[in-house]
């Protein structure tokens, strides 16, 4: 049997002054703990943009017409509300299950020793991302869907998952200063083709805004601007982003460069290349709804693959406790002969 730890009314009094002290003075997860915890709210994250994809996909996005409450009389959907209301309603709920894989990343990163105050502030940054993202879900439902704040809603998801992303990478680094792995006008290549994919996914979210799976039966408004000259300018600016993969992928290889940059362009281009096929099949077979969701999918793997790249220009050592040598032997003292 373990042991419990009989609790004072000082330790509670601790406990509510600041619970993750509390928690950090009698637990210290193992690294492998605090990267598994960066890496679910990677995962909840993306989970997250694929299951508000799916809300829209099938309609739900007023299944729940009002907000906080999915109903002006209930908290939660009821039987009535049939199908839209459910899934609608879930899609909310797995926002508390995002909320707890931050929050795990926050007290594993607060417990963990030493403590780095990097790690910490970086999960507090998904943490208010989330609560400003679940604000603005709330902005979307009671404006009927606006396509204006569907596509800020989806832009600050992806907000989210770059700063999960870091954190995660930061968790398996040190805390020294950054050292380049290459030169200026590589890492200049490399923030071009970032630029580039951004602007790819803000265009992707004006197609979607404008495109015929609006969120609901009703007459939600859509963005005044012809579909196929919007997804046209979508496509060539997704191979713009190839390109500059490609590019920068010979590049690496004629300066010489490290393996992990050259084999994150690698995985971005075969990356590309299967969010490329997906995309050019669903505009040529008018959108089905399950292409929709499996190209949203590969938006979020496309963001994480470039974010990837960025992030394997420079490495950052883990520091070492210096390790005291064998003790300088002595000169033997000179005997008389």
């Amino acid at each position: 049997m373990v042991r419990v730890p009989k609790l004072t009314r000082a330790h509670v009094a601790q406990a509510v002054r600041n619970p993750l002290l509390f928690i950090a003075e009698r637990w210290t997860p193992s690294p492998r703990t605090v990267r598994r915890a960066a890496m679910s709210a990677v995962v909840m994250t993306v989970v997250i943009v694929v299951t508000g994809g799916a809300v829209r996909l099938t309609g739900s996005g007023l299944g729940c017409p009002t907000w906080p409450k999915c109903t002006d009389d209930s908290l939660t959907a009821t039987s009535a509300m049939g199908f839209h209301g459910a899934i609608e309603f879930g899609n909310r709920m797995l926002t508390y299950v995002l909320c707890a894989a931050v929050g795990w990343a926050i007290i594993a990163a607060r417990s963990a020793k030493p403590w780095r105050r990097s790690l910490t502030r970086l999960g507090w940054a998904q943490f208010w991302v989330v609560m400003g993202n679940a604000v603005l879900g709330g902005v979307v439902v009671l404006v009927g869907l606006n396509p204006y704040t569907v596509a800020a809603h989806f832009l600050l998801s992806t907000a989210l998952l770059t700063v999960a992303l870091v954190t995660w990478q930061r968790v398996r680094e040190g805390d020294t200063a950054p050292r380049p792995l290459v030169g200026k006008a590589v890492a200049q290549l490399t923030w071009l083709l970032g630029v580039a994919a951004g602007l790819l996914i803000a265009v992707g979210t004006v197609v979607t805004g404008a495109g015929r799976h609006a969120g609901d039966s009703s007459d939600v408004h859509r963005i005044p601007v012809d579909w196929k000259t919007i997804a046209q300018l979508h496509a060539d600016l997704a191979w713009v982003v190839v390109a500059l993969t490609v590019a920068l992928w010979f590049v690496l290889k004629a300066v010489d460069a490290p393996v992990g940059p050259l084999h994150r362009a690698r995985d971005l281009f075969v990356i590309l290349m299967a969010q490329g096929v997906i995309g050019y099949v669903q505009y040529f077979t008018d959108t089905p709804e399950i292409l929709v969701g499996v190209h949203m999918l590969g938006s979020c793997l496309v963001w994480i693959g470039v974010v990837r790249v960025l992030l394997s220009l420079r490495e950052r050592p883990v520091a070492l406790a210096p390790v005291p040598g064998p003790a300088a032997q002595q000169p033997e003292p000179a005997t008389a002969g």
